[in-house]
């Protein structure tokens, strides 16, 4: 058997989804050198507060037990730099750029995958930003410069959204997508239709870590509005920005909205919708009323799920995690996957 091919990380970013791949390698990472031929080692971080550099690999137990300590000045080679800095002075084969997202400026993330490029590094990564707004440019430069940009974390997670658009129904005339693709709306929806208040529901959700203690990015639909310009982007060859996305959240809808459409046999999901009209490609997220019977309707909690109509094989919907380390940890994982086999 031929030895596994090494890839060295560099991650920015050491948050849950940062934390999430690291459990992934140290749970799995033989399996995946056995099964794969890949043997994937992190060998620099950037975070927010520290950072820490080993060329032949950081060790992850070390740093999961760090991050579960909050005690990262224990972690050897520990030092002090940007992710700038990291980016021009390590010596890796792929940026894992998994920062906070920002969907007005897409930065500081953007500038990150930009060094990448000129460093002649692969890149892969959870943040909307850059792909919401700069996806063309970006994926020009990726390919002018024969490197890999992988972004499948970025609409569902690790339920492969993106990948089942883009190969497993290529050729099938994808025209329209409808989806949940916020799973903390879906979550606060769901706990109003049990009974609570939206008041009650968005604390809920808050106290669970479904919503940030500013849930307005989520509520008021404009993560979803990022997604739905990446879906359309990347699935129907637009060309749009999240401000182009029609948009409307779910803070007006009252227990009274909630309880008349049970009585219809309906239930409210805020659905982002993407679609074709004559040569153009239209975009908007919404609260809508479901009848029970549509595939959206039964999709409850935090997860999301998302409808492509084809012209071949009529509508197929896909069910899965929309949130989480693991995850999107494990979209991460897909994106190197996708890489190793384009390079093996």
């Amino acid at each position: 058997m031929s030895p596994a091919i090494p890839y060295r990380l560099a991650l920015v970013g050491f948050g849950a989804v940062g934390r999430g791949l690291a459990q992934i390698l140290h749970e799995h990472g033989a399996r995946l050198e056995r099964d794969h031929g890949i043997a994937l080692r992190i060998v620099a971080i950037a975070a927010r507060s520290w950072g820490a550099y080993d060329p032949a690999s950081l060790r992850l137990e070390t740093l999961l037990d760090a991050a579960e300590r909050r005690a990262f000045e224990q972690v050897p080679g520990r030092r002090s730099w940007s992710p700038l800095d990291m980016i021009a002075a390590a010596d890796a084969d792929v940026l894992v750029e998994v920062s906070p997202t920002d969907l007005e400026t897409g930065e500081p993330a953007t500038s990150h995958v930009r060094a990448a490029f000129v460093r002649g590094w692969h890149v892969v990564t959870a943040n909307k930003g850059p792909v919401a707004l700069h996806c063309v440019e970006l994926r020009q430069a990726a390919a002018d410069a024969g490197l890999f940009f992988g972004y499948e974390g970025t609409v569902m997670s690790g339920t492969p959204a993106l990948r089942l658009g883009l190969e497993a129904l290529a050729g099938s005339g994808v025209h329209e997508l409808r989806g949940i693709v916020n799973g903390t709306t879906n979550y606060i929806l769901t706990q109003m239709e049990s009974g609570m208040s939206y008041a009650d529901a968005l604390a809920e959700a808050q106290r669970l870590g479904y919503a940030e203690a500013d849930p307005a990015g989520d509520v008021e639909g404009h993560d979803a509005a990022g997604k739905a310009a990446i879906l359309a982007n990347l699935l129907l060859n637009a060309n749009l920005l999240p401000e182009d996305v029609t948009r409307s959240g779910i803070t007006t809808l009252s227990s009274a909205d909630v309880a008349a459409a049970q009585v219809a046999g309906e239930r409210w999901k805020l659905i982002a919708r993407v679609w074709r009209e004559g040569t153009a490609v239209r975009a908007d997220v919404r609260p809508t009323r479901l009848p029970l019977t549509h595939p959206l309707a039964g999709v409850a909690g935090a997860a999301n799920a998302l409808t492509l109509s084809t012209a071949l094989l009529g509508d197929v919907t896909l069910i899965g995690p929309g949130a989480g380390g693991v995850a999107t940890g494990f979209a991460l994982l897909s994106d190197l996957l996708a890489l190793h086999r384009r390079r093996s």
